[in-house]
């Protein structure tokens, strides 16, 4: 009956603290915004990678790895993960972004984000198999930016800067993905698993133009709020050849479906005026008032191809690449202009001694990789011919054990992770990003469910 009780406020505890991240994340993406980057604005924004600090430390692999540093990991983008799963698992964390915006002409800007990353649990159904749930971005839109045209002045006697026009845009919003998987582990060398997920949030663009010099004049401003609900379906596959009983070799494969969402859209188009002192007036009329109209978006089809290989207690290296069906993303049938695109992830993590009883320093996970991406920006949606967006980035990772009860059954261990690296360019007066991007992650891996025998 004990046992029974303690399960039961541990389970309890779980589903309240998943309810509370539910709430926090929906309205994280509903009307904070937790990027600010100007390529945000196309598509549905800066889709996140759904990693872990622990992999986001190796590179990002994540395709055919399961297990990580000895501790049971949540591989959100391949499923089949959760069939090495032995014990229950939570793992919970946030983020912080440092991004320094670059343009010639221009001061350097820079801006400081943070967020809740991820909630995450997994639990044994069988002795090889589990389940998984949880919450975590999908995608992010942030963006402000002032853009001014100079039209040519047909009057010399007047000044220059009653002709110029600036552009305000600005963005906001993005998804979040709710799911809930599977992964089996069968034949002992081969894993399967699936996850069925509920993408839901809202984005909005506003758009003004203005021509500040001229007083009087009816500017105009375009609203476009976009809400965003539908079903995805994540799937995947893991073999793993054993060399020894501590050395393996994992090949993964898995995909996201192209599946569709639905999407109402408000778009708004109006105009107003400014007073003597620069405040804006109420708008003067509405020249388009679209409420509620409904359609679709097109996700495109993602193919992950991962291999790694393991020395249990010692090493991982591994490598994964990705291709991303971006150029049919569409959104109301009208196709967003993307690329498809493409991403290398090399890395891998050591640990000195995972037996070490006085060295604290040598039971610590030390991560290193490299990520390669050609984006799917390119000329279509900047407008600038030839132009194709590339990242480069390294990263770095710690996994740190944190002491425990040894009469427990729980483990526990923080994870730390920096990505450093840069998108974009300066040439064709295109924007380049410097960025930092920090994760911290806590990880329980502890035995609930399980029947004790006494004699």
């Amino acid at each position: 009956m004990q046992l029974y009780k303690t399960t039961m406020i541990k389970f309890t505890r779980l589903l309240f603290t998943f309810l509370f991240a539910v709430i926090v994340l929906n309205a994280s993406a509903q009307s904070t915004a937790t990027t600010s980057s100007p390529y945000s604005r196309y598509g549905i924004g800066d889709v996140s990678d759904q990693l872990l600090p622990q992999n986001i430390g190796m590179g990002g692999i994540s395709t055919a790895t399961n297990v990580i540093g000895g501790y049971n990991s949540i591989n959100v983008l391949n499923p089949a993960a959760y069939g090495k799963i032995n014990l229950t698992t939570i793992d919970i964390g946030g983020a912080a972004d440092i991004l320094t915006l670059s343009k010639l002409g221009s001061p350097d800007s820079r801006n400081t984000s943070g967020r809740l990353s991820h909630i995450l649990f997994a639990l044994p159904v069988s002795k090889n198999s589990a389940m998984s749930f949880g919450l975590l971005p999908y995608s992010q839109v942030g963006y402000s930016y002032k853009q001014t045209y100079t039209r040519p002045n047909p009057n010399p006697t007047s000044p220059a800067d009653t002709n110029a026009v600036a552009v305000n845009s600005s963005g906001e919003g993005g998804l979040s993905k709710a799911y809930l998987g599977y992964g089996v582990t069968l034949f002992k060398h081969l894993s399967i698993g699936a996850n069925f997920s509920y993408l839901f949030g809202s984005i909005k663009n506003d758009q003004s133009t203005e021509i500040p010099g001229l007083y009087g004049v009816l500017n105009s401003r375009s609203e476009l709020d976009d809400h965003i609900k539908g079903i995805n379906f994540d799937y995947g596959a893991q073999y793993t050849i054993d060399f020894s009983v501590t050395k393996h070799l994992v090949l993964g494969y898995s995909g996201s479906a192209g599946s569709k969402l639905n999407v109402t859209t408000n778009y708004i188009v109006s105009q107003y005026t400014r007073d003597a002192t620069g405040n804006e007036n109420n708008p003067a009329d509405s020249l388009v008032n679209q409420q509620n109209e409904s359609g679709k978006i097109q996700l495109p089809q993602i193919n992950r191809f991962g291999i790694s290989y393991v020395s249990e207690g010692k090493f991982m290296v591994g490598a994964d690449y990705t291709m991303a069906k971006w150029s049919d993303l569409s959104i109301s049938g009208v196709n967003a202009g993307l690329q498809d695109s493409k991403m290398f992830n090399v890395g891998g993590q050591w640990t000195p001694n995972i037996n070490a009883l006085n060295n604290f320093f040598a039971l610590m996970d030390y991560r290193l990789g490299f990520i390669y991406e050609q984006t799917y920006l390119g000329q279509t949606v900047l407008g600038v011919p030839g132009a194709n967006l590339k990242r480069y980035a390294v990263t770095c990772g710690l996994g740190i054990p944190l002491p425990h009860d040894r009469a427990s059954t729980a483990f526990y261990k923080i994870n730390f992770s920096a990505e450093i690296g840069q998108r974009g360019q300066l040439a064709n007066a295109l924007v380049k990003e410097n960025y930092i991007n920090l994760h911290l992650g806590f990880t329980l891996n502890d035995r609930w469910f399980q029947r004790f025998k006494f004699e």
